[in-house]
């Protein structure tokens, strides 16, 4: 064998041995580093040309991408790559370049492969080949070679992206069982105690407490698999100190702490040592971000609270908090969610925060000290009606049928204008009756006086005052048959027209009359304001129908009766305008004001929620 043959055969054993290495770490690495570095080798050794090549990964969520791999020395500089490797990352795609930056490289200069890394939409990274002066099926093979062994490296992140994902449909799975035991116990202690056993065995804890915050510190509610405690044990105490530890700082805190934890562990490392515990982990129960309780879990055994563990446990602190708080605000007292109100509601006053309540809660104080000072006429508002000061009735003098009707309401009427007319056919004909009865007994009365027949005489004389008398009637009924107004005035109601030829009885209202030039108010006042209305008060009146006018009146009578109006007893209090309006009629409707003198504003606005909270009060007192 020549020396050449020896020289290749010893290249080709020491490359044979690199590829086998790298295959060892690509299928079995220790952690994610050798995976890169062994895929990395690999795609190396299948792309014969190149003599260099950088993997670039993202380290985090942020969005920063580090070294993940160097071909074939990890400690070789590869600067040099750095621009194709960004051109890569910036365009998502395959690229060529040379050492000069164009796309198209130069057969006498190297060429820089890059590929980018993406997986589902989201780009994870790039790898870069460093290649020698080569021809163009060359750098098309190490592109085809790139995009084969680049499935590998997304093959490797869709599996991580899976693993995660069912780490955390685990999480929420345990998350969502934990919620519904906590929902299945109506009261706080029974749920409690639950939520300690399901977690207790869910992630194979010893001891599992909860606490809740009274009074600056933590009261011990349950402890997995007990059901009752005593107190003043030493192990209440001590898991009561790591929880107040917890519940001071607001953290999550676990034993053995990890590098570089700021916080002390103190009361744990504690807790941990008196029950031989090999692990520790505490969280705040929150709501409304903050801490109104403590879970604590122990291990005596097996492996201790990993960063994911504690993450997962924060989040059952988040998610329970507000269940079990509401569970413990159901089971107070009256005044317990008084009291528990009132210290809210001072913090929210003299605390640091709530700007916006404080002005609020300062314009409120200072609205109410001035109105306590401030003076203003206090008036007692009732439902108004006009009236008119007389109010005359044209009723049917005799039972009859309408024959004509010339107003109706609302028509002004001048002193003995007619107002309607009543069919006299019957009494017309009942005075031609009476009228010839009369005139045949005078006849009757002159012959018995011609033969002096004095029996007879006095009774036909009889007769005929009977039979004068029932023609006065008559006559009295005809005149009376048209109906006039007796003043001038408007036709308060009545209205004929359509009723026509229907009869009409004795006494029958057919029209009302008012006059237009005196009026008087009804008030219907409460019988709660009564009280303060006194005889010649003064006030103002707005109607319905002249709302932007104002009249003045004076009280003149009360009626010490009530009438019942809308489910309340009303007073009928009677008022004199002091100037009544042309366009005033009666029946007109609106609210008066009755002015009863001068007093506190806050006393204006409160008094009567205060009366009613008084004979409230004086109701249900004993």
């Amino acid at each position: 064998m020549t020396a050449a043959a020896s020289i290749y055969s010893l290249v080709g054993d020491d490359r044979a041995r690199a590829e086998s290495a790298a295959w060892a770490r690509f299928t079995a690495p220790a952690d994610a580093r050798e995976f890169s570095a062994g895929w990395l080798a690999i795609l190396c050794a299948q792309v014969e040309l190149a003599k260099g090549a950088l993997l670039l990964l993202r380290s985090g969520e942020e969005g920063a991408y580090g070294v993940a791999a160097v071909w074939p020395d990890a400690g070789r500089p590869m600067q040099h790559l750095a621009p194709a490797a960004e051109r890569t990352l910036r365009e998502k795609c395959g690229v060529v370049v040379g050492p000069d930056g164009a796309s198209v490289p130069n057969r006498d200069e190297p060429a820089y492969v890059g590929y980018p890394i993406e997986v589902a939409g989201c780009l994870h990274g790039a790898v870069v080949l460093h290649l020698p002066p080569c021809l163009e099926p060359d750098l098309q093979r190490a592109l085809r070679l790139l995009h084969w062994g680049a499935a590998w490296l997304v093959d490797h992140f869709r599996q991580q992206m899976q693993v995660e994902m069912a780490a955390s449909l685990e999480r929420q799975a345990l998350v969502a069982d934990v919620l519904a035991t906590a929902l299945e116990e109506q009261r706080l202690a029974p749920a409690a105690l639950a939520v300690a056993n399901e977690l207790a065995a869910r992630l194979q804890c010893d001891r599992v407490s909860l606490g809740f915050e009274q009074d600056g510190g933590v009261e011990i509610l349950a402890i997995s698999h007990t059901a009752t405690f005593d107190r003043r044990t030493n192990l209440v105490r001590l898991i009561g100190e790591a929880m107040d530890e917890v519940l001071d700082l607001d953290v999550a805190m676990r034993y053995p702490a990890a590098d570089g934890d700021e916080f002390g562990v103190l009361a744990h490392a504690e807790l941990a040592r008196e029950c031989k515990d090999i692990a520790a982990c505490s969280v705040p129960l929150a709501e409304h971000g903050h801490a109104i309780g403590v879970l604590t879990l122990e291990r005596t055994t097996g492996e201790i609270f990993s960063a994911a563990d504690v993450a997962l446990l924060k989040t059952v602190g988040l998610a329970l908090g507000p269940v079990l708080a509401l569970k413990r605000d159901n089971e107070r007292g009256i005044w317990r969610r008084g009291r528990d109100h009132a210290d809210v509601a001072m913090r929210v006053l003299f605390g640091p925060r709530h700007p916006g309540a404080k002005l609020i809660a300062l314009l409120l104080a200072g609205a109410i000290v001035f109105f306590s000072l401030a003076s203003g006429e206090y008036r007692v508002a009732a439902k108004t009606v006009i009236e008119g000061a007389v109010q005359r009735a044209a009723v049917a003098p005799f039972e009859g049928y309408v024959a004509e009707s010339l107003v109706r309401a609302g028509d002004t009427v001048r002193r003995g204008q007619v107002l309607c007319r009543l069919d006299d056919k019957d009494l017309t004909l009942e005075r031609t009756r009476w009228t010839a009865e009369r005139d045949q007994l005078l006849g009757k009365h002159r012959q018995a006086f011609a033969v002096q027949d004095r029996a007879t005489m006095q009774m036909v004389a009889a007769q005929i005052s009977q039979a004068e008398a029932q023609l006065a009637l008559a006559e009295d009924k005809l005149a009376r048959a048209t109906l006039i107004a007796p003043f001038d005035g408007v036709v308060v109601s009545g209205d004929l027209s359509q009723l026509l030829g229907t009869p009409v009885e004795q006494g029958k209202v057919l029209f009302e009359i008012a006059p237009l030039d005196a009026y008087r108010v009804i008030l219907q006042v409460d019988e709660r304001d009564i009280a303060d209305v006194r005889l010649s008060q003064s006030g103002e009146l707005a109607l319905s129908g002249l709302p932007h006018q104002t009249m003045d009146f004076v009280v003149k009578q009360i009626t010490p009766v009530t009438t019942p109006q809308e489910g309340r007893n009303h007073f009928r209090v009677e008022a004199r305008l002091e100037q009544a309006s042309e366009r005033l009629r009666p029946g007109m409707e609106g609210i008066g004001k009755i002015a009863i003198g001068e007093r506190k504003l806050i006393w204006i606005w409160t008094h009567s929620l205060v009366d009613w909270l008084r004979l409230a009060a004086w109701n249900w007192l004993p």
